[in-house]
């Protein structure tokens, strides 16, 4: 009966699914950059990278490259404080060559004891060293049971203010409540830049929050090489997989995107290329996270089934059913689930739709996924499953379409679903209260532009940039919730708040909401992006540029609006807060986590 039903969604959602992957509403990825960077003269790259810090006992794959070379050197000096490396990890090196390039990996390796380690590299005149701090996770002061990770994709600090006055409004200057996010007791602030670039992606970024280790955009659970391959990459192990081998806990993924996607996958994923989505599932099932929630149905259909993604005959959907998993593909069928020990909850064949068209029916956009569940029934549902584990579960829930719609500047939109993702937080954070052994983390992977300029008024008959009322003309937005439920009833309401973007293609903005998700763009036809009329409630207004807002970024690279090198909020709560304070790399928010749980890990099983 599950796979007529899902034959039949999926064939009538097919077409728009692909009409929406084709639209630009949402970010695509990145150009991927290989190892090196290219500078034609001989260089070494050693992965792990300089000042990379790992936990003592975890796994990673130890790469030398020797890059652009004129010839093949006479000799190569590979050693870890001062030892042959192949001694010191106790395996050999599988070599490799092209005409240009010589390589040394070793797979699977450990450094099991605490201490600052430097390796050496010599090859005829080229010579590189790099350090490594191994540490041990601080087993001092009460330990957490279990974590959940909250990721506001691409929350920044404003998009948390625009989320606080849309649920809770403000008088007088003074809030009338606060987010659930407002009230933890520790927070922080988080860097976001990765190993290549200044602006990061989600996808390093996440990786950065499962594993400790910088990485390049585009990149999952891996560093960079030099193969055109994306799936060869050294790869280093992911929180999740540490806590199931050493623990025995239990893993949770939630997220409102294709569950294939970055943040969710950053979880369980090693690869170079995010948009290896057929292999990511793969990976997904290899894992075995006890939860799997979120859209990306069509990367578990076999090729047969319209509507799938893959290319091959694999049904996922079978294969988990097969490990014993509750599979669920609708909000009804979610809450009537009798509780297990495993559950897949798969509600859209792509990205799940955003919260406002969810909770208003908005048809012109759900076409046939008219049953998807909320955030926080989700994260109630997940935490169900979870926590029957007494060795104790780890849970990443993602808020994902915060970015998904500001990058296609639909601030409002992405408003609704921060204020779900809250919601989210405070079933996570009464469980927390009642248990006392539950550490709640809210942050972001990256930020975008995002900012309130004031509010927009178009009461005295001026519209456009004349109606952005600022400083004591900003009088305070009349959004209204009448029944409570911590939604605004109408984002449309007559002074609402003006806000503005500081990276963005040419787009207009005439603060009237969009009946569906709109790109800002369309290209010419000479290839550039110019503002999609599209978005204007009345796209024939012969006065249009008015509302025009003039672009900061390339109109011929970008069609949307980009993340930006701002830091992001961190915000944490119950035992192991502690450890998340003053400003943070994103790497040390995985070595937060480990010391609130004590994490010793042992050695690994020899492959």
């Amino acid at each position: 009966m599950r796979k007529k039903a899902l034959k039949a969604v999926t064939c009538l959602a097919f077409a728009c699914c692909l009409l929406a992957d084709n639209a630009g509403l949402f970010a695509g990825n990145p150009a991927a950059v290989y190892a090196a960077e290219q500078t034609g003269k001989p260089s070494v790259y050693i992965a792990p990278i300089d000042r990379a810090k790992m936990l003592a006992g975890s796994m990673f794959d130890f790469r030398v490259e020797l890059n652009d070379l004129a010839a093949l050197p006479s000799s190569v000096s590979i050693q870890v404080n001062g030892q042959d490396a192949e001694k010191f990890f106790g395996k050999p090196f599988e070599k490799t060559q092209t005409e240009k390039s010589q390589e040394f990996t070793i797979r699977d390796v450990t450094i099991s004891k605490a201490g600052t380690y430097e390796v050496t590299v010599k090859a005829d005149g080229l010579s590189k060293s790099v350090k490594y701090e191994v540490v041990l996770a601080d087993n001092s002061g009460k330990k957490a049971k279990n974590v959940i990770l909250f990721v506001g994709d691409g929350m920044a600090l404003p998009d948390i203010t625009i989320a606080r006055i849309m649920s809770k409004g403000i008088t007088e200057g003074k809030y009338n409540g606060l987010l659930e996010m407002d009230q933890f007791d520790q927070r922080a602030v988080v860097t976001t830049s990765g190993m290549d670039s200044l602006v990061t992606d989600s996808a390093n970024s996440a990786s950065a929050y499962n594993t400790g280790h910088k990485s390049a955009v585009n990149a999952l659970g891996v560093y960079p090489d030099n193969t055109e391959s994306s799936l060869d990459d050294p790869k280093v192990e992911t929180l999740a997989e540490m806590l199931k081998r050493s623990k025995g806990m239990s893993v949770g993924i939630v997220t409102t995107s294709e569950i294939e996607d970055a943040t969710p996958a950053a979880v369980a994923a090693h690869t170079r290329r995010r948009s290896d989505k057929a292999e990511i599932a793969e990976m997904l099932y290899n894992m075995q996270p006890e939860v799997v929630m979120g859209g990306g149905s069509a990367y578990f259909l076999p090729q047969s089934t319209p509507g799938s993604k893959r290319k091959d005959d694999k049904d996922l959907f079978h294969m988990f059913e097969q490990k014993g998993y509750t599979v669920v593909e609708n909000a009804t069928q979610l809450q009537a689930a009798k509780k297990s020990d495993k559950l897949l909850g798969l509600f859209h064949t792509g990205d799940m739709s955003v919260y406002y068209d969810r909770s208003t029916k908005n048809q012109a956009e759900l076409k046939s996924f008219t049953d998807q569940p909320n955030l926080w029934d989700m994260t109630q549902k997940a935490i169900d499953v979870l926590s029957q584990n007494k060795n104790g579960f780890f849970l990443m829930v993602e808020g994902a379409s915060i970015d998904k719609q500001l990058h296609p500047l639909d601030w409002e939109r992405a408003a609704y679903d921060t204020i779900e993702m809250d919601k989210a937080v405070g079933v996570a954070k009464r469980f927390a209260e009642k248990n006392g052994d539950t550490l709640v983390i809210v942050t972001a992977d990256h930020s975008h532009s995002v900012s309130i300029a004031g509010t927009y008024w178009e009461g005295d008959g001026k519209s456009g940039r004349e109606a952005v009322r600022t400083y004591e003309a900003s009088k305070f937005p009349t959004y209204v919730d009448s029944n409570g439920d911590g939604f605004p009833d109408n984002p449309d309401v007559d002074r609402k708040l003006a806000v503005v973007f500081g990276s963005h293609p040419d787009y207009y903005e005439d603060y009237k909401f969009d009946p569906v998700p709109t790109s800002p763009t369309v290209k010419n036809k000479d290839g550039v992006y110019v503002a999609n009329p599209a978005k204007l409630a009345n796209p024939d207004d012969p006065d249009r540029d008015r509302f025009l807002r003039p672009g900061t970024i390339s109109p011929t690279l970008e069609s949307q609006g980009v993340h930006t090198a701002d830091d992001v909020p961190l915000m944490a709560y119950g035992p192991g807060s502690g450890y998340f304070k003053g400003t943070m790399d994103n790497t040390d928010v995985f070595f937060g986590m480990v010391h609130a749980l004590g994490l010793k890990l042992p050695e690994p099983k020899q492959k």
